[in-house]
């Protein structure tokens, strides 16, 4: 699958005085991330990350690593399908492995990604397959668990001990997006925006030609499934909104129309705003040389990938094959465009500048726009992220702001050890 490169649009709501005032680095161009070279030294990434080549069924797994960063700038990473975290001091010095552990001071045997911190003092987890949300203290002992009943995209702690949320459900023959918002001591859930969209043909199980998706099931042990292309269905791109809070303000930001949407933090619409935004399309042309990519790298991977204690050799190369022959067959039947969200992702920075994320159309592009929105709003610039020491992976869970840096779980690109992954912190400075 081609890697989805980003280009960004910056929207400031309020912009806040700082050592280091971001916008006035983006106006000038370029923005270049420098190492930080006295943050997280003398950490031995090979015993730290040892986590990195995990897989399951032979698929990677191991960079399914997200951070967290503290009130007092300390760090916390997740590691996928692991039943611990790890700790990093605020000079990014590694200090310890913890899980969640009972009133018995038993740990928990699975444990999901923390998703944020509420009340500046209590770590809250991603759903389980239950719809469970964990709750526990910076030491790891459980608090409660709150309980929802659909699937989650985004949960981010509010001010006044709320968490918002987006879900989703999938009706019958639709889907249902919406944000709520979930108060920690009573566990009651407020809906303050939603919407509806049709699912396709095949989705309904009418129709299994469906571009770009693909299945594969094993004789004896469960399927497989993949798809070649930045998005998952021939219609047009599943964008989910997006969510921020900004001087005691939730912010839902609408990747399907460009809209901004104000609330209060008790769910009270205040106000909308448009973007300006514009949400190109991916040409003909453009997906098919997505696919003719994404062939060509499918047929230079190893074919026994999959084959494991269950699945047998010959099998794993009928379904190595099988995904190269439904990927060519897409091929023939790319006739139309496919409509773009207005952005893709959306990112804080410490200034409180929102940075939403459009995806861009050639790899390593990383061209963005700066709009502040204020009486109205306001084209500033345009301005792209450049690193040399690092592969950048944008988004949310790799990069964070704080105090006017960036942290990072970043792919270093010529590391002198087996794993090349960091816990990172980036000075931004002007090119």
């Amino acid at each position: 699958m081609k890697k989805i490169i980003y280009t960004a649009l910056f929207a400031c709501l309020g912009i806040i005085a700082s050592a280091q005032n971001l916008l006035d680095l983006y106006k000038r161009g370029t923005v270049k991330l420098i190492p930080d070279t006295e943050y997280a030294q003398n950490n031995d990434w090979d015993k730290v990350f040892r986590t990195y080549y995990d897989t399951i069924y032979n698929r990677p797994t191991g960079n399914r690593k997200s951070l967290i960063i503290m009130p007092d700038g300390s760090v916390v990473v997740n590691h996928a399908y692991r039943n611990y975290y790890s700790k990093f001091s605020p000079n990014g010095s590694f200090q310890k492995e913890f899980g969640i552990t009972n009133s018995d001071g038993v740990r928990f045997k699975e444990i999901k990604r923390i998703a944020g911190i509420i009340n500046n003092n209590t770590f809250y987890t991603g759903l389980d397959n239950m719809g469970n949300m964990v709750c526990f203290d910076f030491e790891g002992n459980y608090k409660k668990t709150l309980k929802l009943n659909y699937m989650t995209r985004q949960m981010i702690p509010l001010p006044n001990g709320k968490i918002a949320v987006v879900g989703w459900v999938i009706w019958q023959t639709r889907f249902k997006d919406f944000v709520a918002i979930i108060d920690y001591e009573t566990n009651e859930e407020k809906v303050i925006w939603e919407h509806f969209t049709e699912r396709s043909p095949a989705e309904k199980g009418g129709n299994n030609n469906k571009l770009f998706n693909y299945s594969y099931y094993f004789e004896k042990q469960g399927g497989v499934s993949g798809t070649s292309m930045p998005f998952s269905r021939g219609t047009g791109i599943k964008a989910r909104p997006k969510l921020a809070c900004v001087n005691n303000q939730l912010i839902v930001a609408d990747p399907s129309n460009g809209e901004l949407q104000i609330f209060d933090l008790n769910g009270k619409l205040i106000s909308k705003k448009q973007m300006n935004l514009i949400n190109n399309q991916i040409s003909v042309e453009e997906q098919k040389d997505i696919q003719r990519k994404a062939i060509e790298t499918y047929k230079k991977m190893n074919p026994l990938r999959f084959a494991n204690k269950w699945i047998s050799e010959g099998e794993s190369k009928k379904a190595h094959d099988y995904f190269i022959k439904a990927m060519e067959a897409d091929l023939k039947r790319i006739t139309k465009p496919i409509e773009k969200p207005y952005f893709s992702t959306l990112i804080q920075d410490s200034d409180d500048n929102l940075l939403f994320f459009d995806y861009a159309k050639e790899q390593n592009a990383n061209k963005f726009h700066v709009w502040v929105y204020k009486n109205g709003g306001e084209f500033i610039c345009q301005s792209s992220f450049v690193c040399d020491d690092y592969d950048l992976q944008i988004n949310p869970g790799k990069m964070v702001f704080h105090n006017g840096y960036i942290y990072g779980l970043q792919i270093l690109k010529k590391s002198p050890t087996s794993v090349p992954l960091r816990l990172t912190r980036f000075k931004l400075t002007s090119k």
